[in-house]
């Protein structure tokens, strides 16, 4: 994707670090009043260097100074400016070009101010092997002359044939399972394809055309594939006019058998039209953006609609939209935007500038010019935007509105529900009540098997919900297998005693590194035992530990909790949303713990599986290794990419694929 060339454009960054006094102030605004009238981006900084807010202007000079021209008191944006230390500023060639950088700086710098829409997991979409030419040597169908189709995550090649992006997982297979019944092309593995003496289950139910034991020529099994993707563009009627021909022309020759099969394939393409409800003439690849913004929250709904079909939707929750929409507020500018507009105008900047955009977006509130001649340039073609649609693309629209609406209202509920649970268990231990929305809890568990890879977790919950970017894990060493509270106290040692250093001298704390409230362990009174020695060596609180027992019986809402202070135990009651919110973060806590093991453990389970196959020595094994950026990655390879290793043959690669599954 073409993007605009910012190497040639002048910048000027500036940044005086902010010292504490009067002195300070007066420097920051030297600085802004140096700022150019001109189109550009600027940053600022707290004294950590941590980025508090990513902004466009039109004019640099003019909007910067709008922060420092009148007291804004304690309100969030004043919070904001009272931090700010340094300055930088970027200056481009025009307003289109300000909007990219902004774009780019948000999602990579994560500034705490600006609306921010978390990056998900990539978009899958469905694959269609190209066909590589055949060995010469080989006997038998071969697997590189018959396309594949396949679901995919990840980025996209000039290779292979993809059609997406598709909103989830769910939408990719279903689109899969539709063509293996009218085109019945092969999903299995070129491995699997290559050692095939039968046909499979898939052939007998009618879901695949046999290539592996050359039930269908190479041209016929071409012509699907060529079908398939057509199908996948939305060029249905060319498909049902190719088959209408072909059929007419077997029936001529009286070849009664083939015109049937494609009578037959006629009416599945047919039948699978009719299941769509929406119904598309012209439009093949369109987006469909609602946004709405309630008590602080914003969702944005995103529908997307490819080669013609509609295949669901998919929402997105921005973050700091409060603290956003008020510097919106107070922007200069006579053009300020709704909250709605601007979260909208948000999702788009930060949501395409990764991913190809459709020629037409059906969007719920207008946008601004400047941000269309944007999305048109990254395209290559001209990208159309329609804020009032009429016909089907009406009701696409008022369908995304409505889902907004309910996705909007599910999560306030859940909010809702969450902040109930979070003041119900400080009211239970008696934690600090005034500010809620800053209490942190952080979780620790063990796991092992049979005393293999023991993995200790440390999951943390503030802001009334799991924050799964602070997650620790800690590879346990050292310790005896089964140990669990020598594990623990490793675990325990390894994040607190950094912690306890740092305020022995005085040093300043990240909040995300800072002690908790709340420290939870997955365990009675042993664990608690031993959580308490590390916080007495440590010098730090013991009233913070609290163990989570298992009750009578080890039944589920019969835990109790136990304290490393000598407080008596306390039962919560099976229906208290206390007890509920703690089961909550302990889950987390095992179910983190878990996954980490079972990583390590067959991380270990494999090596020793690739150190055990013939002919895989230590040069090769450490190719293999570094082409694919781990043990996880060589075992997730196809024997295609296998074989593309240097020094590992095709049927070198087919016997790693086959110990290796």
């Amino acid at each position: 994707m073409d993007r605009p060339a910012l190497a040639s454009v002048p910048a000027m960054s500036g940044g005086t670090v902010r010292p504490t006094g009067g002195q300070a102030w007066q420097e920051l605004l030297g600085q802004v009043a140096a700022l150019p009238s001109l189109p550009g981006v600027y940053r600022y900084y707290d004294q950590q260097g941590g980025v508090l807010y990513v902004g466009k202007a039109r004019n640099l000079k003019k909007r910067v100074s709008s922060y420092f021209q009148k007291d804004h008191g304690g309100t969030r944006i004043g919070h904001m400016v009272g931090r700010i230390a340094r300055i930088e500023t970027t200056v481009v060639r025009s307003e289109a070009e300000a909007l990219l950088l902004e774009s780019n700086l948000i999602k990579t710098l994560h500034p705490r101010f600006n609306i921010l829409f978390r990056d998900d997991k990539s978009y899958p979409y469905l694959k269609i092997t190209a066909v590589q030419p055949g060995r010469p040597d080989a006997v038998g169908p071969q697997a590189q002359l018959f396309a594949r189709m396949a679901y995919y995550r990840g980025a996209v090649d000039r290779k292979h044939h993809y059609f997406g992006p598709y909103p989830s997982a769910w939408a990719v297979k279903y689109s899969i399972a539709l063509l293996q019944k009218v085109f019945r092309l092969r999903t299995c593995e070129d491995t699997v394809f290559n050692n095939r003496t039968r046909p499979c289950l898939l052939y007998q139910i009618k879901r695949c055309s046999g290539p592996c034991v050359g039930l269908i020529s190479h041209e016929a099994y071409a012509r699907d594939s060529d079908h398939a993707s057509q199908f996948l563009q939305g060029r249905t009627q060319d498909i049902l006019q190719a088959l209408e021909s072909r059929m007419v022309a077997h029936a001529q020759a009286l070849e009664f058998e083939q015109a049937a099969e494609l009578r037959n394939q006629m009416r599945a393409v047919s039948r699978v039209l009719q299941q769509q409800t929406m119904d598309v003439q012209a439009d093949k690849d369109v987006d469909v953006l609602a946004v709405r913004v309630q008590g602080g929250r914003a969702c944005v709904n995103l529908a997307m609609v490819r080669g013609g079909r509609h295949l669901g939707d998919r929402a997105y929750f921005p973050a700091q939209v409060e603290t956003a929409l008020d510097l919106q507020a107070e922007s200069p500018s006579p053009q300020a935007s709704s909250a709605e507009v601007t979260v909208l105008q948000a999702f788009m900047a930060q949501h395409y500038i990764d991913l190809p955009v459709p020629p037409v977006l059906l969007i719920s509130h207008p946008v601004d010019r400047t941000l269309i001649d944007l999305l048109t340039l990254q395209a290559g073609g001209k990208v159309t935007a329609v804020h009032k649609p009429r016909e089907q693309r009406r009701v696409w629209l008022e369908m995304a509105c409505k889902n907004a609406e309910l996705q909007l209202a599910r999560l306030l509920a859940e909010e809702g529900s969450q902040q109930a649970r979070t003041r119900a268990l400080a009211q239970a231990l008696d934690l600090p009540q005034d500010d809620l929305q800053a209490l942190r809890i952080e979780c620790f568990d063990i796991s092992h098997t049979g005393g293999e890879a023991t993995q200790a977790s440390c999951v943390v919950f503030a802001q009334h919900r799991m924050q799964a970017s602070q997650y620790k894990r800690f590879g346990i060493e050292g310790v005896g297998p089964g140990d669990d509270y020598a594990a623990m106290r490793q675990a325990l040692l390894r994040r607190y005693r950094p912690l306890a250093e740092a305020l022995r001298e005085g040093e300043s704390v990240d909040d995300r590194q800072r002690l908790p409230d709340l420290v939870l362990i997955d365990g009675g009174k042993g664990q608690v035992a031993v959580a308490r020695e590390v916080f007495e060596h440590l010098g730090l609180d013991i009233g913070l530990i609290v163990g989570v027992e298992k009750g009578e019986g080890r039944k589920v809402g019969l835990e109790e909790l136990v304290f490393a202070d000598g407080r008596e135990k306390v039962y919560l009651g099976h229906d208290s949303a206390a007890l509920m919110l703690v089961a909550q973060i302990r889950d987390e806590a095992h179910r983190y713990a878990i996954t980490g093991m079972r990583a390590r453990r067959d991380k270990v389970r494999v090596t020793s599986r690739l150190e055990d196959i013939p002919g895989v020595g230590p040069r090769k094994r450490a190719s293999l290794l570094r082409r694919f950026g781990g043990l996880a990655g060589v075992s997730a390879a196809s024997a295609e990419d296998l074989a593309a290793v240097e020094g590992i043959s095709r049927t070198l690669a087919e016997q790693i694929y086959r110990a290796l599954h």
